[in-house]
């Protein structure tokens, strides 16, 4: 696994591009629950929101060893 990312001359830690697209995936799961009022059968809103983008972004990390 690379630490470092080099962009154009750039150099990106590849933690901060996991985070990014860990993030869109979460607001794209979000829109969804919204959308079919799923948060109904939530208790806390702000930490569900919070653990799926932790458990997201622990999925592109670990996934991002085989596609690197």
């Amino acid at each position: 696994m690379r630490y470092v990312i080099d962009i154009y001359g750039v150099l990106v830690p590849s933690l901060l591009l996991w985070v990014i697209v860990a993030y869109v995936l979460s607001a794209i799961l979000r829109r969804l629950m919204q959308r079919f009022d799923l948060y109904r059968l939530v208790w806390h809103r702000a930490l569900f929101d919070f653990s799926i983008f932790v458990c997201l972004l622990g999925g592109v990390v670990y996934l991002s060893e085989y596609l690197s």
